[in-house]
């Protein structure tokens, strides 16, 4: 974790709490997929990028809005899936998000999908992963889309009482999985 941020803000992987939302500061797995398809020498007709970028602006922004953020991670190694796990287990609650909501490039997506790569375990780099009070999230929302790495912001999911140290995902067909 990151510890205190600010006087006054205790930020931990094992704050988060039942109905809080979980926002993404952006698109998924393009770091780890730029790396992997650069280094198998692979062409695709799309250019990706990585999404290497600096995050201190953006927590400033959040910080600006509320002091009630409750974790505040990097979703690097692992990916986004890994890091909610984490949280989950270290807070003792459960976490569901929502597939159609997983915000990740067009590109990124299809070679995910031809390599057989499950975008949700890839590696980032310039995103974050904030959990804050339902009420603070559509502030937090467009403090982060304020910033030009966050445009793609959104909140997949929520922290719930149930599956306590488990993330469970809704599929875009209405099914679960547990992440």
């Amino acid at each position: 974790g990151i510890g205190t941020v600010v006087e006054g803000v205790n930020v931990s992987g094992a704050n988060a709490r039942s109905g809080d939302k979980v926002i993404l500061s952006g698109t998924m797995a393009d770091h780890g997929m730029t790396i992997l398809t650069q280094r198998q020498g692979l062409t695709f007709e799309s250019k990706i990028e990585s999404d290497s970028a600096p995050l201190n602006h953006m927590v400033a922004k959040i910080l600006d809005v509320t002091q009630q953020v409750h974790v505040l991670r990097d979703p690097t190694r692992g990916g986004v899936g890994t890091t909610l796990c984490e949280i989950a287990e270290q807070s003792d609650v459960g976490i569901r998000i929502f597939e159609e909501r997983l915000p990740i490039d067009d590109a990124v997506a299809g070679i995910c999908e031809l390599l057989g790569f499950d975008p949700l375990y890839i590696a980032n780099e310039g995103k974050l992963l904030c959990i804050v009070p339902a009420r603070q999230a559509d502030a937090v929302l467009d403090a982060i889309r304020e910033d030009p790495n966050g445009r793609a912001a959104c909140i997949i999911g929520e922290v719930t009482g149930a599956n306590a140290g488990r993330v469970v995902m809704q599929t875009r067909i209405g099914g679960e999985r547990i992440v």
